[in-house]
């Protein structure tokens, strides 16, 4: 498929795809650039069914059958490629994110699919490399949940005084400044807390030795220097020195946060980490146009089912 037939736009992707077989076509051309494959086996010996749009592996026992949607996020979805791809598109674009009501609304499922359909994308949203961060590297933690004066009695009662990080969510970022090569990118996780231990474990598991690290005044980074070019910057006293300082993570806390005051308003901490992969996703490409980011989230959907179980952490605890 010619990358110049692809829609470019929100209003034409609806249109495209609302055929099914064109957006079988282009599912196909996505997963399998090289013909089609059997997903139990990888056995490339199979046949179309043109209507009922599946395929037959002729090298499974019994002639096993199977559809586009086997083995990627969408697997058992009763809802048409069509708006699954629709879907995708609404969330690699939405810079403040999108909900699951206004999911629903726009697509005209139930809001519980929208709700499940929007954290399968997310899945495809992560970016699954294991490639060190490097150069001049800026590393930070920032604290997601409501505020204490907004809280029932009860619940402010066990999370405790003040509005400080007591009760919340700590989110650590580290990020890559860019360079005459590459814009700068991000790496985001729900930490369990801001300690010693667990900052430099998260520095040293994704930033290449002997890189230059900013960081706060935050004691818990003290000792970085044994592996890295380490400086620190007090906010009581200034917030740039020269090329010390932590304002490219300070810009995307301030996307992030957005999208939890104004779209994501009750996130619980289970959660998270897949809002933190749909943010990181669209800050990461945010130099590339609505169709180009929309190409990549959908050319990663295979390989990563999330069961409905999965997600609501149904088999935790057993």
């Amino acid at each position: 498929m010619k990358e110049n037939e692809l829609p470019k736009t929100l209003k034409a992707a609806i249109e495209y795809f609302a055929n099914p077989d064109t957006a079988l076509q282009f599912a196909v051309s996505m997963r399998w650039p090289d013909g089609v494959k059997c997903p139990r086996c990888g056995s490339a010996h199979v046949s179309f069914t043109a209507n009922r749009r599946i395929w037959t592996c002729e090298n499974c026992p019994d002639r096993q059958q199977f559809s586009f949607k086997v083995g990627t996020i969408m697997e058992d979805s009763p809802i048409s490629l069509g708006t699954w791809l629709v879907a995708i598109w609404l969330i690699a674009s939405a810079k403040n994110g999108i909900s699951s009501y206004e999911l629903h609304r726009a697509l005209g499922i139930t809001q519980k699919s929208a709700w499940f359909m929007g954290h399968r994308i997310r899945t495809a949203l992560q970016s699954g490399t294991v490639e060190k961060l490097s150069g001049e590297v800026e590393a930070d933690e920032t604290y997601i949940g409501g505020k204490a004066r907004n809280m029932h009695v009860a619940r402010n009662k066990r999370r405790g005084r003040g509005t400080g990080g007591v009760g919340k969510a700590i989110v650590m970022g580290l990020l890559e400044r860019a360079s005459k090569a590459k814009t700068s990118k991000v790496k985001v996780k729900h930490v369990p807390n801001a300690r010693r231990p667990t900052v430099q474990y998260e520095v040293r598991q994704h930033v290449t030795a002997g890189s230059q690290v900013f960081t706060d005044a935050l004691q818990s980074y003290t000792g970085l220097n044994a592996d890295y070019v380490h400086q620190a910057i007090d906010h009581a006293r200034e917030y740039v020195r020269g090329n010390v300082h932590t304002n490219g993570l300070e810009n995307f806390w301030c996307l992030l946060k957005r999208c939890f005051k104004g779209t994501y308003v009750s996130v619980e901490p289970f959660h998270l980490f897949r809002y933190l992969d749909e943010e990181a996703f669209r800050f990461n490409n945010r130099d590339s146009s609505d169709g180009e980011r929309f190409l990549k989230a959908a050319g990663s959907v295979a390989g990563r089912r999330l069961t409905y179980r999965q997600l609501i952490g149904a088999n935790r605890g057993n």
